[in-house]
């Protein structure tokens, strides 16, 4: 649980530093930007790789070495002097978090029976909605209590205890591993960073640097290691190798179709969150904990909408999700609106419905998301498909920040000469930005509806 908890609660956590983290390190927004896109593209890509290691290696073992790990990143990044040794910090806390969270998912599936494996992922999914919650409410009073004049470092600094302790029980859990398990595709992972990398960088420093020519080079580098990352992949099949990932899994039309649905409508999640984070309190002025605590409604609605989903899907069927997209469609536009009216931070408190709902609706979709996409393949294939879909979801996380990034950066800036983006701005760059997220879920929505009537047909 502690595996799963500190994860989730780093990821969260961020957003609620990100503001008194950018104005003491003199970070821009593609800094920003690289410090959460950095942790979720380490984290996705090299997941696969973490499974697959704790099944050859032993899965505890894994375990104390990605807390130990990710417990020495945090200190990295509590201690860094500037934004770039946190962002390699960052990458470096993503790589050892794809180390360690496989190992939780793997533990609990082969030490309970089928009714203990039931109970110990409820628990973990409470454990994970909990994490979230934590992440922003606590995170947001860690900051903001500035404990021994540490500021925004504590929410890493903070990692180091828990690491260790659970380092130190993990004798508690039983060692198992696959002795046959397949091996890891290091180069196949290695051309697949460097190309979304190569990718993602222009994406985050174009806006600012007005788009020179080495952002271009580095979009047709990234075209390229990506194309040899495909051949290579294609390749080790052929030679029967373990590639990081199948390629054939993609002939299935409707799995292939999942992924871009499952891009789409996680390239939304922490895009938003990043952008609600500086509009609260760079242009509201709110506390780093009044923050927190504004957005931990959203949490909660996401928790009760997935604890319903499996209901509401085996009553309505994948139109349960589509629907759940709509709503969460719905919650972003109501956001939106309600943004362009705010005035001061009393307004603030005006967005919790919209927040509510927002939340809920991103819980009734994305949560029996990934049971939808993985089912769409052979059984055989689950353990490949499940490790795909991970990685996807991170992917796109670091993916939507780039995004949204280009658009909140412009309208930003776009503010009288010599003077500072007030509440107007701030509004006006949150609004234009999330027309990027309303429409990658609307698109999200409609090829669910329309992967729903293939199924049935």
């Amino acid at each position: 649980m502690l595996g799963g908890f500190i994860t989730v609660f780093d990821l969260f956590v961020v957003n609620v530093a990100i503001p008194s983290l950018q104005a003491d390190l003199g970070a821009g927004f593609a800094e920003i930007g690289l410090v959460i896109a950095g942790y979720e593209l380490a984290f996705g890509v090299l997941l696969i790789a973490g499974g697959r290691l704790g099944d050859r290696y032993g899965r505890r073992r894994l375990f104390v070495l990605g807390m130990l790990g990710f417990a020495a990143a945090s200190l990295l990044c509590g201690v860094a002097p500037d934004a770039t040794s946190l962002i390699v910090a960052r990458f470096l806390q993503g790589a050892t978090g794809a180390i360690l969270f496989p190992q939780v998912y793997a533990l609990l599936r082969v030490l309970y029976d089928d009714a203990g494996r039931r109970r110990a992922f409820g628990l973990l999914g409470m454990t994970l909605g909990l994490a979230a919650i934590a992440g922003q409410v606590f995170g947001g009073l860690i900051v903001e209590s500035d404990l021994f004049g540490l500021g925004w470092r504590v929410v890493f600094l903070i990692n180091l205890p828990i690491g260790l302790a659970a380092a130190c029980f993990s004798n508690a859990i039983p060692e198992s591993r696959t002795p046959d398990a397949d091996a890891v595709d290091w180069i196949g992972i290695g051309l697949a960073t460097l190309g979304l990398t190569l990718m993602l960088v222009p994406l985050l420093e174009g806006p600012n640097t007005g788009w020179p020519l080495w952002t271009w080079g580095c979009f047709a580098l990234s075209t390229l290691t990506l194309a040899i990352f495909l051949a290579w992949e294609r390749s080790l099949v052929h030679r029967n190798g373990a590639p990081a990932i199948d390629l054939k899994l993609f002939a299935n039309r409707r799995f292939a179709l999942g992924m871009i649905v499952v891009l789409a409508i996680y390239s939304t999640a922490t895009s938003l969150f990043l952008c609600f984070a500086l509009l609260v309190q760079s242009g509201l002025g709110l506390t780093p904990f009044e923050a927190g605590s504004l957005f931990a409604p959203a949490s909660i609605g996401f928790v009760a909408a997935s604890l319903t989903a499996p209901r509401l899907v085996r009553r309505f069927g994948d139109h349960a999700i589509a629907g759940g997209a709509l709503i969460y469609a719905a919650g972003i536009l109501w956001l939106v609106v309600k943004v362009g009216g705010l005035a001061g931070p009393d307004d603030a408190w005006s967005l919790l419905p919209a927040l509510v709902v927002f939340g809920f609706g991103q819980g009734l979709s994305m949560t029996p998301l990934l049971n939808l996409v993985i089912g769409f393949v052979e059984e055989r294939h689950a353990g490949m498909a499940a490790g795909i879909v991970s990685t996807m979801q991170q992917v796109g996380g670091a993916f939507g920040v780039a995004v949204v990034g280009i658009f909140f950066v412009r309208l930003l800036a776009e503010h009288p000469a010599g003077g500072e983006p007030g509440v107007d701005r701030y509004a006006a760059a949150f609004s234009g930005a999330m027309l990027y997220n309303l429409s990658a879920v609307l698109i999200a929505a409609v090829l669910i509806l329309w992967i729903a009537g293939a199924r049935r047909a």
